[in-house]
């Protein structure tokens, strides 16, 4: 009988063994340079391997981990999860997206999302963990903006629908007819819709989302007045002195003041008539913002709003609200209003 021919059998196992080895080391190339923190523990929870992501992650190099609980990277009212997990990996389970906070070398805190998973021998043994970290603070800084603004769009629609009922109500007491209701109430909306278009933020900046754009003093008095004059509405109404940001508080309540005076002002004073300008002056003095607004080139007042009519109401009642004072005179050369409110505090 012939022998059997072993001419390349020999090669056979060392090329096998040639193709694995080639896998582990792309492998650990991959785990080496993942952006993700990529460890692994034994099953007492002691760091076994520790790659380059865990360092930039967690702060810790390799040589100061290895051999050290996996708990010293847990914050110290986060240390009964590792006795949950470990028990979860014994029986061979993974762990999948687990959100989680950790700490730093340097005490800081870090919101991660984690996955474990076992590792396992030869002979299908749990021996160890996997694990990898991802940091996910940026997103939960993003669902804290999202929360924040959807509270305060929340908060900011309540007033607006509590001041729209109001507006509607009052304006029914001095309406002749449904169409002066339909009227009054829609002009008073529209000038609140004019007001809060100045805040809405424009970015696609995330960030700038939760943070509503600030509008000043003087592009809130434009914006109330153009639908009451004609084109070129910023020569008629001559706006000096300092431009102060207006925040969300003061926002609805001097749209409110500054649309009743402009309504005034087209019925029976200066921009009822081509001629007529209004001269508005701001100040900023210990906290009080002074506004003298002051009309000339109009008709002779002979009528006047019914101080007892619903747009006088409305004002001294938001003028009350903000803590302020008004006082309107009856002037030969036309109207001149002094308002005085309190400047809106930083942050509100």
């Amino acid at each position: 009988m012939k022998p059997v021919p072993t001419t390349g059998l020999a090669d056979i196992k060392p090329a096998q063994e040639r193709g694995q080895e080639l896998a582990a080391q792309r492998l650990a190339a991959i785990v080496e340079s993942s952006h993700d923190a990529i460890l692994s523990k034994d099953l007492n929870g002691i760091i076994t391997s520790w790659n380059k992501g865990a360092e930039r992650l967690f702060g810790y190099t390799e040589e100061e981990t290895l051999g050290k609980p996996v708990t010293m990277l847990m914050p110290p009212e986060r240390q009964n999860e590792e006795p949950v997990i470990l028990a979860r990996i014994r029986r061979g389970e993974r762990v999948d997206h687990y959100e989680t906070v950790r700490q730093r070398k340097d005490g800081s805190l870090i919101d991660i999302s984690l996955t474990v998973s076992p590792i396992k021998d030869a002979k299908g043994q749990v021996v160890g963990a996997s694990k990898i970290a991802r940091d996910i603070s940026e997103r939960k800084r993003a669902e804290e903006r999202l929360n924040l603004l959807l509270r305060e769009m929340n908060h900011r629609i309540k007033n607006l629908f509590t001041i729209a009922g109001s507006v509607v109500a009052l304006s029914a007491r001095e309406a002749a007819t449904p169409e002066a209701l339909a009227r009054s109430a829609g002009e008073r909306l529209a000038a609140l819709g004019r007001a809060h278009e100045l805040t809405l933020t424009r970015s696609s900046n995330e960030a700038s989302l939760a943070e509503p754009k600030p509008t000043t003093l003087h592009a809130l008095i434009k914006a109330i007045l153009l639908p009451f004059a004609n084109a070129g509405s910023e020569e008629r109404a001559n706006i000096i002195g300092v431009d102060i940001p207006i925040g969300a508080n003061q926002l609805t309540a001097l749209a409110l003041i500054f649309h009743e005076s402009a309504i005034n002002a087209a019925k029976y004073g200066a921009l009822s008539v081509p001629r007529g300008r209004i001269d508005i002056e701001c100040v900023e003095d210990q906290g009080l913002l002074h506004l003298d607004w002051k009309e000339r080139g109009g008709p002779d007042i002979v009528q006047t709003s019914d101080a007892s009519g619903f747009g006088s109401l409305l004002v001294r009642a938001t003028v009350q609200q903000l803590g302020g004072e008004i006082v309107r005179e009856m002037r030969r050369e036309g109207v001149h209003i002094r308002l005085t409110v309190p400047g809106e505090k930083e942050g509100t």
